[in-house]
């Protein structure tokens, strides 16, 4: 079987595809945005990168970074159109199976030569934001219709999303809901996790942007907050130079032992994980999303979470009161302290809440358990 991947390079892709290795496919992979370089950790795949530019000149970045104006004008001449080389591509691969990882990223680009090639089954994974706030990120009803009727196949992270698909334009086959990476590889055992009472860090995902409002997070810790909050380390991880200018400039927050991991200098994912089992509090905030692979880690490795419902996706795992807190307004500052503030204070609450996380988690996605349910969607797809 032929598999032609369309994705930008991500932790999230490079995880999902691991799950093929040992399948005997042959396994290509269309970096759509083209960083251009390989990918040691995909060495078993095909991969199609350095396509975009014609010709990377000398002092290419410097003009970049310093005369935007200029290099957006000479690569409008220097750079490849997408959809011609895409097809190109598949001409020569002549795939059994596309499938894309992302629709405004990896779906839209390439709408067009898949009209084209409607013989060719399509698979689409959706992630993250792509359903529920589509329009935001300027994709037009009637485009996302024509894409989902296109589509063969859909994978969602969440239950939210597919009913949504379905409203836009979406009636083929629906391949089930997974962890976007693919699941999750927890590294230590359930009986080696910390316990709560032995937790020393509160871990804050810091997204600051459109979407995220990890900054929301911090100005909600009033001097209430901050008492019960020192005798914990403040972790952030994602963040801006926005948050950290805030943090300096806020004379009460100098109370807090922050330690922030900038957004441009990612944490790495086997760090993160050890990072939660230190965690007596995960929190994240913002106005979209799908099902987070960082809270699914989080509450797998024993986290409370505080989380915001956009859409109502995190009520598919976490009943509020229950074992978790879900936030209804992400910019309403005294609801996000209020249920900090109980989390700090409830510890029958957080010790109920580890038992029940931990076990439903590890029970959903695990990685080892999901890698046959993943290589049989792909069978199941290349016989119909």
């Amino acid at each position: 079987m032929k598999i032609l991947m369309v994705s930008m390079p991500s932790l999230h892709f490079f995880r999902w595809s691991e799950q093929l290795q040992d399948y005997g496919h042959e396994v290509y992979w269309f970096d759509i945005t083209d960083g251009g370089a390989k990918v040691e950790r995909l060495h078993w795949v095909n991969q199609i990168v350095g396509w975009k530019l014609c010709w990377d000149f000398p002092g290419r970045i410097f003009l970049k970074i310093n005369f935007p104006k200029l290099y957006i004008l000479i690569q409008k001449f220097n750079e490849r159109n997408i959809t011609k080389v895409f097809e190109q591509k598949m001409l020569e691969i002549r795939p059994d199976i596309v499938h894309s990882f992302a629709i405004q990223i990896a779906c839209i680009p390439i709408l067009s030569v898949m009209m084209k090639h409607k013989k060719v089954k399509w698979v689409y994974s959706s992630w993250g934001s792509d359903m529920f706030y589509f329009i935001n990120l300027n994709i037009k009803e009637i485009t996302m219709n024509q894409a989902l009727k296109r589509i063969d196949f859909l994978i969602t992270d969440c239950n939210r999303d597919y009913e949504i698909a379905k409203k836009i334009g979406f009636n083929n086959k629906f391949s089930g809901v997974f962890p976007g990476n693919g699941g999750i590889d927890f590294p230590i055992e359930k009986e080696q996790l910390l316990m709560p009472k032995d937790r020393d860090t509160i871990l804050i995902k810091a997204y600051s942007d459109e979407i995220g409002k990890g900054l929301e997070i911090i100005k909600s810790f009033d001097e209430e907050l901050i008492s019960l909050l020192m005798e914990f380390k403040i972790v952030l991880f994602g963040a801006n130079q926005e948050i950290v200018d805030y943090i300096k400039n806020d004379n009460k927050l100098k109370q807090l032992n922050f330690i922030v991991y900038l957004k441009n200098r990612p944490i790495r994912n086997e760090e993160l994980l050890k990072l939660m089992n230190h965690s007596y509090i995960y929190i994240a905030n913002s106005l979209s999303d799908g099902l987070p692979n960082a809270l699914l880690e989080a509450m797998g490795m024993g986290c409370f979470p505080i989380q915001s419902n956009p859409g109502n996706v995190m009520s598919e795992i976490i009943e509020h009161n229950k074992n978790g807190f879900l936030i209804t307004n992400p910019l309403d500052l005294n609801e996000i302290k209020k249920w900090l503030l109980i989390a700090l204070l409830d510890k029958n609450l957080i010790n109920y809440s580890f038992e029940a996380n931990v076990d439903t988690i590890r029970k959903k996605c695990n990685r080892k358990d999901l890698k046959d349910q993943i290589g049989s969607i792909y069978e199941e797809i290349y016989k119909n």
